[in-house]
């Protein structure tokens, strides 16, 4: 199965940390709005779907990377809305550690398991994606996440999946927890 994309999109956001400058804090989004194969009919084994994301994660890894340029990733999440024409499963097979872990190549890596949300809408619809550090959940000043609304799909028949990252954490994060430099180069910590 070849995945059709009908549309990219990219988004970015860049807040200024002004009480304590640890440099801007780079939100990005990368969406691919695509045909869903399955559109108005149920099919019970998905895994020719979750095989293909491969490439659209490939894809995605490419785009994130150029969109982010020389800042670091230090979080990330995905999201997806199937059009109405189709069932939240369709958006979950595409957003499985298949589709992943060419993203987590891409950006050098990623030992905590992604946050993400998935919901059906159509064009309009807005989603909140989640944002965990890629490396260790349970680092609170990354707790974060990313709204995105999409004007142009996905249309009935279609899959907008979206993968963001940040630079950093919030900003005037301080409600303690495990701090980023405490997991640099620890392996495993999640």
């Amino acid at each position: 199965m070849e995945l059709t994309v009908r549309k990219w999109l990219t988004h970015v956001e860049e807040s200024i940390d002004t009480k304590n400058p640890k440099g801007p804090l780079i939100k990005g989004a990368v969406i691919a709005i695509l045909k869903n194969p399955y559109a108005g009919k149920y099919q019970e084994d998905l895994s020719e779907l979750i095989k293909a994301s491969t490439a659209l994660g490939q894809e995605i890894g490419v785009r994130i990377l150029k969109l982010m340029g020389d800042h670091p990733i230090q979080s990330y999440g995905k999201a997806g809305i199937v059009g109405l024409e189709g069932e939240q499963e369709i958006v979950n097979a595409l957003l499985t550690t298949t589709f992943a872990n060419p993203i987590r190549d891409a950006i050098g890596g990623g030992q905590a398991w992604i946050s993400s949300f998935t919901k059906v809408g159509g064009p309009g619809a807005m989603i909140d994606v989640p944002l965990a550090h890629k490396d260790a959940l349970y680092v609170r000043s990354h707790y974060d996440g990313m709204s995105i609304t999409l004007h142009d799909g996905p249309m009935p028949d279609e899959v907008a999946i979206i993968f963001c990252v940040a630079s950093r954490g919030r900003i005037n994060a301080r409600v303690g927890g495990l701090a980023v430099d405490k997991i640099q180069g620890q392996d495993g910590l999640v």
